[in-house]
């Protein structure tokens, strides 16, 4: 019925899009046709996102030019920095902060924003910015100072020796550049939903990934990995075997972070991938303490019957452990995953604009009818 209520947009069809599909039923995610498993095992994080704003994936000629474009734009102007160094020092959450960069970055691209091919150019630089931004301000949060970027550095190993002023490990650069792969894109999530309103007013493109840093700040969209991170640290505070932490939470009636998707109704492809690279790192570090714990809880809430209900592990039951296996602060955790899906917001909205119409919903009005105006002096 064209007046059907549709609460929260769910099953509405928008916009077609060549760029990703996710299949909730039986767990499939795919970028331009590509399985995200071939493309997070066998592609960089940047052959994905010439994938995604260019239609294929790169040849390695046009590979090499486009991550030297890309590294090329990594540094940030000295205001932008000393903003960032303000905002540490005020104490100012990571998302918020990073918010206020990226609008803030704006003022020094020169490019106007009306012509063809402005919105990837454009976005090109956000994206190589946006890591130096985040690792200067967690340095900076720390008592150190910022590290400049190494343009010699891939996408993810420089973000890592930006973050601790070494070089990553081979393990270490592979797992975080997979990471950013699978994170990239997904669909008419809220965040580049917001980042498509945005563009679809032909605003500019760091219009729409401020607006979508800002939508996935929101804790029912991008913070789902911080929680999962901070229920594994409590169950190892508390000296608890993790399944039994786990029943009492249950019996007190909470929840168990990163089971359950909007979407997908078995177990997330992007957790399978991470829970083999969460083995790798631990096997590389001697520490499987996070791998221990997760692997359990999976195993109980699976023979308890969640997983039939179509309640599986998701993406952030294992990304906080990899995350905090390569030493990244939990906070940090939601500002890297803007950092992975600014790609496909810039993607979302290059799209849209190219065959543009105004997204402009309606809302069933139910408020008061045939009210009286009452002048001020008569109320």
């Amino acid at each position: 019925m064209a007046d059907e209520l549709k609460r929260g947009l769910e099953g509405v069809l928008v916009a077609e899009s060549d760029l990703s599909y996710v299949d909730g039923e039986v767990g499939k995610l795919v970028y331009r046709g590509y399985d995200i498993e071939d493309l997070a095992r066998g592609a960089s994080y940047e052959e994905v996102l010439y994938l995604l704003w260019h239609g294929s994936l790169p040849t390695a000629v046009e590979l090499d030019s486009f991550a030297a474009d890309l590294a090329a734009e990594r540094e940030v102007d000295d205001d932008v920095i000393e903003t960032v160094r303000a905002l540490a020092d005020a104490g100012e959450r990571p998302m918020a902060a990073l918010r206020t960069a990226t609008s803030m970055l704006s003022a020094y691209d020169d490019e106007e924003s009306d012509d063809d091919g402005s919105a990837l150019r454009q976005g090109r630089r956000i994206t190589a910015k946006i890591p130096t931004v985040l690792a200067a301000f967690e340095r900076v949060r720390q008592g150190e100072e910022p590290v400049a970027p190494d343009p010699e550095l891939s996408h993810a190993g420089n973000f890592l020796y930006m973050l601790t002023g070494t070089e990553p490990d081979a393990v270490s650069e592979e797992t975080f550049d997979m990471a950013l792969t699978l994170h990239a894109d997904h669909g008419l999530n809220a965040s580049t939903f917001t980042a498509m309103v945005i563009g679809s007013t032909m605003a500019d493109i760091y219009s729409g990934v401020t607006g979508g840093i800002g939508a996935l700040s929101g804790p029912l969209h991008g913070g789902a990995n911080q929680d999962v991170m901070e229920v594994l640290h409590e169950i190892d505070a508390s000296s608890k075997d993790p399944v039994e932490w786990v029943k009492h939470r249950q019996d007190d009636g909470g929840r168990i972070p990163g089971f359950g998707h909007r979407v997908y109704k078995v177990k997330d492809p992007r957790a399978k991938i991470l829970e083999e690279k969460l083995r790798d790192l631990s096997e590389s570090s001697g520490d499987t303490k996070w791998l221990d714990y997760t692997t359990a809880i999976e195993e109980y809430l699976t023979d308890q019957g969640l997983v039939e209900k179509g309640i599986a592990p998701n993406v952030d039951f294992y990304s906080g452990s990899v995350y905090d296996s390569l030493g990244i602060p939990v906070d940090m955790y939601t500002p890297i995953f803007a950092m992975s899906r600014v790609g496909g917001w810039i993607a979302h909205v290059a799209e849209y604009q190219e065959d543009n119409r105004l997204i402009r919903p309606r809302a069933r009005y139910t408020g008061p009818e045939d009210a009286e105006f009452v002048p001020v002096d008569e109320r």
